[in-house]
């Protein structure tokens, strides 16, 4: 993920239409963590013979190294507003791929095939970072990086260990064999030369690879256009259109959607499809609104592999819901309508810039601190979360949190929609579809945004300009109190820190948003909007599984189920596990001799010893809660707590 600096302009007007959606193409010990590392310091007890002196910095320890793929740092300490701390000498461990790192590990894999066909049938699923072990994050923070805390480090005898450098960055690529249908997993261990080579001269190493049996990676982007094409042009399928209506491909919108796996059929041995088909009025109009025209009746399976149509039903003609303007995307009054206009401009301005500050993807606001990261499959990932609590200093959060999967089941047990089952995450990646996002629309006020870099089917490198945007928003009052003997009152305004991105599934946007509070809060959410996944009626039909909204169309009933991953560390040091999950009822006290009024109610906390235990429901007649002390006792659970967030449509 890149830092995008220039983009960091106090302006919230709406720009030109050219000037958006941008979009071009394990555990082991620290000894075992550190044991090919130097020694650079003694102990306290024993300081070396020239000891530095008390007054300088941690950063002046260890030389800096200055980035070969990045510009030299300078001295200056803003950028347009926002203030830059000093750069750090080289990548993070925990900072996403760059461009440069992604080809270097497409070509060192690609370089391993074993064959010229083997090569030229490698299509790259994803290309990611391999997180390093949570020592190798503390020792680069303690001493290389922002924050630069030593006492990130557990004490060892003998005093701190330096290293001369941090262990090489490795890169895991799901790679698909498009030839033998066959999905694997390769590690490549990069360099900061392997990083900064584009040419392919030097590449990385491979440290492993291996053939993940009996699964499918997600389907791309190349993929879903190539199967649109393909069953656009199958005579069965133009003929069943003609019988509609429609001989005007051109109208018609292919949506791939996996398979599933329902029966032995479905099996994960063939990469399968079975497109949705909708069909718009008008060819020249790229905002209308084909998904309000669902085509129901006609049933399609697609090999994925070989693209071509295996199965073809054209079972039930049903009539394609009228024409409707309204329903379309563009202004109202192209489309019949009116917008409002009685709504004044609202101007977010911060003439003395923003209060974060940002050093890379490090971050730095209102005693928070936490670094960026951004994956193909979950998007927004935040990482190393610590708040700056007084004299207590800086107290680690979490390690890690993101949101992993979605899954939207569908309610309606007719063709096709009883197959609707979508793992958004895992079968699409919320990441590859994020948006480019515009300033002022999707974003407010002063704003610094950053950029991503993902691998494409074939190999190459795009990059999602704007893809993550910070910002900070006004969140009403904190906090407020007013004396009614002396009628003076005291207020405080609330201000949070966003981080957020949006993505496109099919028909469907999600709008990923995490909050940083003042009152030490963090909030996850989730904004959904875009377009129904709807279905055709019959004249006069109703459907009980779903909701008619227009004549001849209906929504049929589904919810979305969010996932959250939040590897929580409060309080704790690397390989501490502190951490428990509790569990906090609302109680009523039963009558009698300890509460005779019979009013008597508590909190009643119960310690969940395991995953197992753990598998919760939300129950809102107890007020349901969970909290995660950090206690001196370690429990079975897993600090990585899993999160489900559902919504019902």
């Amino acid at each position: 993920m890149a830092s995008t600096q220039e983009k960091a302009t106090p302006c919230c007007i709406p720009k030109a239409k050219d000037d958006i959606n941008k979009k071009t193409s394990s555990s082991s010990s620290s000894t075992e963590v550190f044991q090919n590392w130097s020694l650079a310091v003694g102990s306290e007890s024993d300081p070396p013979e020239n000891p530095i002196p008390k007054t300088a910095s941690m950063a002046t320890l260890i030389r800096p190294v200055e980035p070969i793929s990045d510009p030299p740092a300078t001295k200056t300490t803003t950028t347009k507003g926002i203030s830059i701390m000093t750069r750090a000498q080289t990548s993070h461990p925990l900072d996403p791929l760059s461009a440069a790192e992604i080809s270097v590990a497409v070509a060192t894999v690609r370089a391993a095939g074993a064959t010229p066909e083997v090569r030229d049938s490698m299509r790259f699923v994803e290309a990611v970072l391999v997180e390093p072990h949570k020592h190798v994050v503390a020792l680069a923070d303690a001493y290389f990086f922002p924050p630069f805390q030593p006492s990130l480090l557990p004490r060892t005898k003998g005093g701190p260990v330096i290293p001369s450098k941090l262990p090489p960055r490795q890169a895991r690529l799901v790679v698909y064999n498009k030839r033998s249908n066959e999905t694997s997993v390769w590690i490549v261990e990069l360099s900061e030369v392997h990083a900064a080579t584009r040419g392919g001269h030097h590449r990385g190493k491979v440290i492993s690879s291996k053939v993940v049996p009996n699964v499918q990676p997600p389907m791309d982007a190349m993929e879903y256009a190539e199967c649109e094409a393909v069953v656009k042009d199958f005579p069965p399928f133009r003929e069943a259109m003609k019988k509609r209506g429609i001989e005007d491909m051109d109208l018609v919108m292919v949506d791939p959607w996996c398979m599933g796996y329902h029966s032995n059929a479905d099996a994960p041995s063939r990469r399968l499809a079975k497109p949705l088909i909708f069909c718009r009025t008008e060819s020249d109009c790229p905002m209308e609104n084909g998904y309000a025209r669902p085509v129901e009746g006609i049933h399609v399976l697609v090999d994925m592999q070989n693209m071509v149509v295996i199965e073809f039903e054209d079972r039930k003609l049903v009539p394609l819901p009228p024409a409707d303007p309204l329903r379309n995307y563009t202004a109202g009054e192209t489309r019949g309508g009116v917008d409002r206009s009685d709504v004044k401009p609202l101007q977010i301005i911060q003439p003395e810039g923003p209060s974060f500050r940002v050093n890379g993807n490090f971050i730095e606001w209102q005693k928070w601190n936490f670094r960026i990261g951004f994956t193909p499959r979950e998007g927004l990932v935040i990482y190393s979360i610590a708040y700056v609590d007084g004299n207590r200093g800086r107290r680690p959060v979490a390690h890690r949190l993101s949101f992993v999967e979605m899954v939207v089941p569908y309610g309606d047990p007719n063709d096709p929609h009883y197959r609707k089952n979508a793992f958004d995450a895992g079968e699409d990646g919320l990441g590859k579809n994020a948006h480019s996002l515009r300033k002022g629309c999707d974003c407010l006020g002063y704003i610094k945004y950053f950029d991503a870099h993902f691998t494409n089917f074939t190999g190459g490198v795009e990059t999602i300009e704007n893809c993550v945007c910070l910002h900070e928003e006004d969140h009403g009052i904190l906090w407020k109190h007013q004396d009614w003997r002396t009628g003076l009152a005291e207020v405080r305004r609330s201000r949070r820190l966003t981080v957020s991105f949006i993505c496109t599934v099919a028909n469907y946007e999600y709008g990923f948003f995490w909050h940083f509070y003042q009152d030490g809060k963090i909030e996850a959410e989730v904004k959904i909007t875009g377009i129904l996944s709807l279905g055709a009626l019959q004249p006069g039909e109703t459907r009980k599984y779903g909701t008619t909204i227009a004549p001849g169309l209906y929504a049929p009933v589904h919810q979305h189920f969010f996932v959250a991953r939040m590897d929580m560390a409060v309080d704790c040091k690397p390989g501490e596990a502190f951490n428990q999950v509790v569990e906090v009822n609302l109680k009523v006290e039963e009558p009698g001799k300890g509460n005779v009024h019979n009013n008597a109610f508590y909190a009643e906390e119960e310690l969940l010893r395991s995953e197992l235990q753990a598998m919760r429901d939300c129950n809102p007649l107890t007020a349901r809660h969970w909290i995660m002390p950090c206690l001196p006792y370690s429990s079975q659970i897993d600090p990585s707590a899993v999160l489900f967030i559902s919504n019902l449509d």
